[in-house]
């Protein structure tokens, strides 16, 4: 699909800022889901089986968690993304200020999110309990669905073209 978005256009900008930070974001967003984890479902740390290989997983298929950080950031274009820039006076770039912005928003929605125990409990299953392609492409579809009542969107998908209506 073609992006027909001009060079200075925010969007543009911030989809740009966005994808810079994906590694970074999305290795804060394991760490907040092992926090929820401990928070919600072992506050006392016990070491059992689960928790541990929560602890020492080291490799998992970032595919899914990259659809997961890519929805988000979509839902973040949608709800704060305009076509003005604004005027900065503190010498920052307007990636960088798009990148501050975009980095504090997603900590915030993911310390809400990590607070809903499906969500973490999808979430994991696609990181770091990860242990087929079928459980983590139903885990991911949870997520989205999750993602989606949280925000209030409806997205609809028809002959080609994606909508996103905001619920009331």
């Amino acid at each position: 699909m073609a992006k027909k978005l001009f060079p200075l256009d925010k969007n543009y900008i911030l989809q740009q800022a966005q994808a810079a930070m994906e590694a970074e974001m999305m290795a804060f967003m394991v760490e907040e889901i092992k926090n929820s984890f401990t928070c919600l479902f072992n506050p006392l740390q016990l070491h059992d089986d689960t928790y541990l290989q929560i602890l020492q997983q080291p490799n998992f298929p970032a595919t899914h968690l990259q659809v997961i950080y890519r929805q988000l950031s979509g839902i973040y274009r949608f709800r704060y993304g305009s076509n003005q820039l604004e005027l900065l006076f503190d010498g920052k770039s307007h990636f960088e200020k798009y990148q501050e912005d975009w980095s504090a928003c997603l900590k915030s929605w993911l310390r809400k999110l990590g607070t809903d125990e499906g969500f973490v409990k999808a979430m994991l299953r696609i990181t770091l309990l990860y242990d087929s392609p079928t459980r983590a492409q139903f885990a991911e579809n949870r997520c989205k669905t999750l993602i989606n009542d949280y925000f209030g969107l409806l997205i609809i998908k028809r002959k080609g073209t994606l909508l996103l209506k905001t619920g009331s």
